[in-house]
């Protein structure tokens, strides 16, 4: 009687949340803090994943896109907590979204293929950060994806550049990358598509 009331709870568990998903988050934090040492800001962090049954498209082939910004969550909260950037951005009141994405897809993930997700911090303005990660795969080093993300500070009376401060104080804000600030035009521009349209 336990064990079908046990079976139950789980199964309704899984039909009505994505369990993976939040099992995988606990993981990813809880093994960093045993077995990582912290990071400095611009430090590349890694996670690792292999392209699973319940990963694939349609044609049981090769990674759906939707996973690839799913795989992003995990290896944007272990850059969070690996750095202690959300750690001081909760401190003082705030949080963090993902503001943007853009991903381009250079070569597809296929089944079974075992990979990692490298994210490095890019860039920072008053309410952003910018991130660049890679999806590597494992068996030939190739990088298959790469996505630029747009962290929005939300919350927060002070700017990005002095929680940057606050936990390295000689960090120096890099010099925009190119492709990113293509990015940023790109976005303005259909902002200011919509707002006329408004």
């Amino acid at each position: 009687m336990v064990c079908a009331c046990l079976i139950t709870i789980l199964l309704v568990l899984y039909i009505l949340f994505d369990v993976n998903y939040f099992l995988r988050i606990i993981f990813t934090i809880t093994y960093g803090r045993l077995f990582q040492k912290r990071k400095n800001i611009f430090d590349t962090t890694t996670v690792y994943g292999i392209c699973t049954t319940q990963d694939v498209d349609l044609f049981f082939k090769h990674m759906n896109n939707a996973r690839y910004l799913r795989d992003l969550d995990f290896a944007r909260f272990h850059y969070y907590d690996r750095t202690g950037i959300y750690e001081t951005i909760t401190k003082k009141g705030g949080g963090a979204v993902q503001g943007a994405s853009a991903v381009r897809y250079r070569r597809a993930l296929s089944i079974l293929t075992p990979y990692k997700v490298t994210t490095k911090l890019i860039y920072w303005e008053d309410k952003h950060f910018y991130m660049e990660h890679e999806f590597i795969s494992l068996t030939d080093k190739f990088v298959r994806a790469v996505v630029l993300s747009r962290q929005t500070v939300t919350s927060l009376s002070i700017p990005v550049s002095e929680v940057i401060a606050e936990i390295q104080p000689d960090a120096q804000r890099p010099e925009m990358p190119k492709d990113l600030q293509l990015w940023l035009n790109s976005m303005e521009v259909s902002s200011q598509k919509y707002k006329k349209q408004n």
